[in-house]
């Protein structure tokens, strides 16, 4: 099979296209070597070059990522879209029964790596920040062919076919959600710019591992089957509040299904930031609680002083899902240095951290993903490297390890 011939085909005459896709023969490797990692290739290097390379601006005002950060998130990048296709395909497979369908690991995957091809296309935009909401439509297309490809690869009732979709695109949208959390911790801020009893699937990564619970996939089934039928009736009866609140479930489930459990409640988080921080008084902060959307995540950040000299402290949690935020983070683990800046990612202790200051003392940066998950981000304006550590080592981080999660 041609790439090139089979990304055409797949395009332009879908339908056509999966029937030829439902009987070939296919496995895992074949799939990602000859296919999935060519093409989530694109997105990831258009996107380095488009904001590290080209550089995005308007109205005179213009940024770039540093060279070395945007290598990082395009390596980071790539591999989340990698994991985020295959896990997709595990929701596809467990959801299959439930909508009249016969689950099948390959045709799942077949399905989750093929339908990808308009989104991972579509990346191409990125090499003109200025152009890259057009990447959306093509990701639209790509909801267009997975809603075809449905009932052929996995042989679900074409009458359900509209919600299989939408309870598939929900805990894509979760995966896209962990994602941009993950590569976020990645982008400079400042100067310095499946059935039950299965066993679970681990990854090692260099910052730690992975680990897709195949048995919380089939316990989660149940949770996703209401919330499918919820949605069905509300679009029945054109029911806006009852379809937002079944598709607030269905996110819950989709985000159980990935792993993902509860979050720590915003305000446990709230509660960690100190009122004073390196002699400075908290004068804001802000939380944020997930669950209100159905997603295991909570936040809570405060900032300190004032003027020139003004502390931010970020605590984020992103539930189970935090182990991936984790291993994702440490990674990248690395130094450089140049005249002006120093950066360095480094693991202690089974924390992961990085340091980002600029060497005049005008801005410092350090983040830390804790044992347990959990992020913590503290920068600062007008404070050199060694005045931010001495800050970070105020914090009680022993005793944010040791905060437990409320049980699903």
């Amino acid at each position: 099979m041609q790439i090139v011939e089979r990304a055409k085909a797949i395009l332009i005459s879908p339908k056509a296209a999966w029937e030829t896709i439902d009987t070939e023969p296919a496995d895992t490797a074949g799939l990602f070597t000859g296919y999935l990692m060519l093409l989530a290739a694109i997105p990831a290097v258009c996107g380095f070059i488009g904001m590290s390379l080209v550089g995005a601006g308007a109205f005179g005002v213009s940024f770039r990522v540093p060279i070395v950060a945007g290598l990082v998130g395009m390596v980071v990048s790539y591999v989340l879209s990698l994991a985020g296709v295959y896990v997709l395909s595990l929701i596809i497979n467990a959801l299959a029964p439930r909508f009249g369908g016969v689950a099948s690991s390959i045709q799942a995957l077949k399905l989750a790596v093929y339908s990808s091809t308009a989104a991972m296309l579509g990346g191409v935009f990125s090499l003109l920040p200025a152009l890259a909401m057009l990447g959306l439509l093509a990701a639209l297309y790509s909801v267009y062919l997975l809603y075809t490809g449905l009932p052929v690869l996995m042989k679900s009732a074409r009458e359900k076919s509209a919600a299989y979709t939408a309870v598939v695109i929900v805990a894509a949208i979760v995966l896209g959600l962990v994602a941009g959390a993950v590569s976020a911790l990645f982008m400079p801020r400042g100067p310095a710019p499946w059935a039950g009893g299965a066993p679970a699937v681990s990854v090692r990564t260099p910052g730690g591992e992975i680990t897709i619970d195949q048995g919380a996939i089939a316990a989660a089934q149940r949770k996703m089957e209401e919330a499918t039928r919820s949605m069905e009736q509300a679009n029945a009866q054109k029911d806006p509040a009852a379809m937002a609140s079944a598709t607030r479930d269905a996110a819950a489930a989709a985000a159980s299904m990935l792993g993902g459990g509860k979050a720590l409640g915003a305000q446990a988080l709230k509660a960690a930031l100190p009122e004073t921080l390196g002699g400075l008084a908290r004068t804001s902060f802000e939380v944020q609680d997930g669950a209100a959307l159905g997603l295991p995540t909570s936040q809570a950040s405060a900032e300190y002083g004032t003027g020139e000299r003004t502390v931010r402290l970020e605590i984020m949690d992103l539930g189970g899902l935090g182990a991936m935020a984790a291993a994702a983070f440490g990674m990248a683990q690395g130094e450089k240095e140049d005249q002006t800046h120093a950066e360095k990612t480094w693991q202690e202790g089974g924390r992961t951290l990085h340091e980002n200051y600029a060497k005049d003392g005008s801005f410092a940066e350090r983040k830390m993903a804790l044992k347990n998950g959990l992020l913590v981000s503290l920068s600062a304006d007008g404070m050199d490297a060694a005045a931010l550590r001495s800050l970070a080592a105020q914090l009680d981080l022993a005793a944010l390890e040791r905060m437990e999660r409320p049980k699903p």
